[in-house]
């Protein structure tokens, strides 16, 4: 560490000082993660044994040029003090805050709300990351391509199904200079398959001029204000103190307000990944996210993950105060947390089975999530449908109904001996006596 920070002194010019955000929302959204959102905010979520934001950490922690992270969300500060004293001591390098907006400014009004904190230092770059994406984030890579074309601005993109793309931002790019000539948030017709993965690089000196551009051209049309792309939710909005101008309500948001015009400007690039990216939306996109992670894991070498053996087969995370019988049968892609029982020849396979839940005897456990302090019984099978890769969704049409492809079970469910459970949603404290199939248990 002591070497580095010379370095970065004597760098200047080249890799001036960036620092990152990480946007983690706040408590009145993340409905679609319910029943999961009620015991714990979507970006403390255990992935691959890890909540969601950890991962992102970990990446930023492997940009030398990066000091300092801010969170910024809507959630109380108690909420992240706990994770921020761990991630402290894990990450000793970076010095990470939570900066708390009192209501929703959307994602590029809590940028601007907190300007003054993130300009501290006088960073030359920031990093913007959605809290609620699965990637390998390459950000070395993106900070390099910013560098070489001495962009204002750098966009994660990558390449899904042509009728999935319609669902994201899509990117019109040139496909030799990488530069972004037009960027639309979620099109009514097919423009391109190269979508926005919700991780930014901005100069600190173009985006926040651009927000403020934004704001004066909101303030300037209030007419329009109604039909504007972004005039969602106005209730939850912010106050902008701006130098002259009297205070005014107002959601800003990068995606809706930011990107398409700096699109206008010859400064905008798209760094493409080919590794993989996927949301965390719903509750049941966390299946997804946890095997791309556990894989990622295995690919380098992790010593967190299991040993592979006649019973694991590997990816699988098992929390070492978790009591897995050896003649359980895990894998691939498991995630078994703090404090889990799994009993004598139980199969689990593409699951996530959270702290203190018991997993008894002979029972099945098949693309599905086992609540904090749930039980499943002996001989029970708990189960979602396999989804492809490609897809991005975690939803299923069968017989004609949208119903869900991973079975969630909330916060301290019973499922009773011998019992089926496929393609549910179960809130949290209820029992099952019963067959279930399609339906969300209230």
């Amino acid at each position: 560490m002591s070497l580095q920070i010379p370095h970065r002194e004597k760098a200047n010019g080249n890799t001036g000082a960036t620092k990152a955000v990480i946007l983690v929302g706040g408590s009145s959204r993340g409905t679609r993660f319910r029943p999961l959102s009620l015991d714990v905010p979507k970006p403390l979520f255990d992935v691959a044994g890890h909540p969601i934001i950890w991962h992102a950490l970990t990446a930023i922690s492997k940009v030398p040029s990066i000091q300092e992270v801010d969170l910024i969300g809507y959630y109380e500060e108690g909420v992240f003090r706990d994770f921020i004293k761990d991630a402290s001591s894990e990450f000793p390098n970076l010095s990470i805050k939570y900066l708390r907006e009192y209501q929703a400014l959307g994602t590029a009004g809590g940028l601007y709300h907190f300007r003054d904190a993130i300009l501290k230092g006088r960073p030359e770059r920031i990093f913007v990351l959605n809290s609620d994406v699965c990637c390998s984030f390459p950000l070395n890579e993106m900070l390099k391509l910013s560098q070489e074309k001495d962009a204002e601005a750098v966009i994660l993109g990558t390449r899904v199904t042509e009728d999935a793309a319609s669902n994201f931002g899509c990117i019109v790019s040139d496909a030799h200079t990488r530069r972004v000539l037009h960027y639309v948030e979620k099109p009514e017709s097919h423009i391109s398959n190269l979508i926005n993965c919700g991780v930014y690089l901005f100069s600190t000196d173009a985006i926040f001029p651009s927000i403020r551009s934004a704001i004066k051209r909101r303030t300037d049309r209030p007419s329009r204000l109604v039909s504007y792309p972004s005039s969602d939710n106005l209730e939850s909005s912010f106050m902008i103190d701006d130098d002259d101008e009297s205070t005014r309500n107002e959601v800003i948001r990068l995606e809706q307000d930011i990107l398409s015009d700096m699109a206008d400007n010859k400064q905008f690039f798209v760094y493409e990944t080919k590794d993989f990216w996927r949301q965390i939306k719903t509750a049941g996109s966390a299946i997804p996210a946890n095997a791309l992670y556990l894989q990622k894991a295995m690919q380098s070498g992790s010593d967190e993950l299991a040993k592979p053996s006649e019973n694991i087969i590997p990816p699988v995370f098992i929390h070492p105060s978790a009591r897995v019988d050896p003649t359980a049968k895990l894998g691939p892609n498991v995630s078994i947390g703090p404090r889990v029982t799994v009993g004598p020849g139980a199969r689990i396979k593409e699951s996530i089975v959270l702290e203190d839940a018991e997993v008894k005897h002979d029972s099945c456990i098949l693309y599905s999530i086992i609540g904090w302090g749930s039980r499943v019984g002996c001989w029970a099978r708990v189960e979602g449908s396999p989804m492809p890769m490609t897809t991005h969704s975690t939803t299923m049409i069968k017989n004609g109904v949208k119903v869900q492809a991973v079975t969630i079970l909330g916060k301290e469910c019973t499922v009773g001996d011998e019992i089926h459970v496929q393609n549910c949603i179960c809130l949290p404290f209820k029992e099952l006596k019963r067959n279930v199939v399609n339906e969300v248990i209230m």
